[in-house]
């Protein structure tokens, strides 16, 4: 009769095989993982530079045609209320267009987190299936061939 409770030698060496390759692959996602935060942090601050040189950049051009326009005279605009009206209702539409549009990017980034939380029940479910299906079939196949060791 054979033993399927204790594994044999090669049976080991293939279990231990695994469990290093799984623990090399958890480890090294893991040294992903600690850095994340600092590469966060980094870009968040390029962003807020990016930012600030951005308006700054408009600040500095807009006072030198300002001052341009003050040396030079340069008569007023004949439409100037109607265009500064346009100018305001354009920017509080593309305002509110960049807000509905975080709005949607925050809904997918949200709908892709829960998506790999489905995913991972997923494999688990799978994995556990597969398990049982392969203790199944040894344990019928461990049956059969006592079976046909008797006779």
């Amino acid at each position: 009769m054979v033993d399927t409770k204790s594994p044999s030698k090669d049976e080991t060496r293939a279990s231990d095989i695994y469990d290093t390759m799984r623990d090399n692959l958890i480890r090294t996602v893991d040294e992903f993982a600690k850095v994340q935060p600092q590469y966060s942090q980094s870009i968040s601050n390029l962003q807020l530079d990016y930012i600030q040189t951005t308006k700054n950049m408009i600040q500095t051009a807009f006072a030198a045609q300002k001052q341009y326009a003050s040396i030079w005279n340069i008569p007023s605009v004949p439409y100037g209320d109607l265009f500064t009206r346009q100018s305001n209702e354009m920017t509080n539409n593309a305002i509110r267009s960049v807000g509905i549009n975080n709005q949607l990017t925050i809904n997918a980034l949200d709908a892709a987190r829960e998506n790999l939380k489905i995913y991972n029940r997923t494999v688990d479910a799978v994995t556990d299936f597969s398990t049982n299906v392969a203790k199944a079939w040894t344990t019928f196949f461990a049956q059969q061939q006592a079976q046909f060791t008797r006779q």
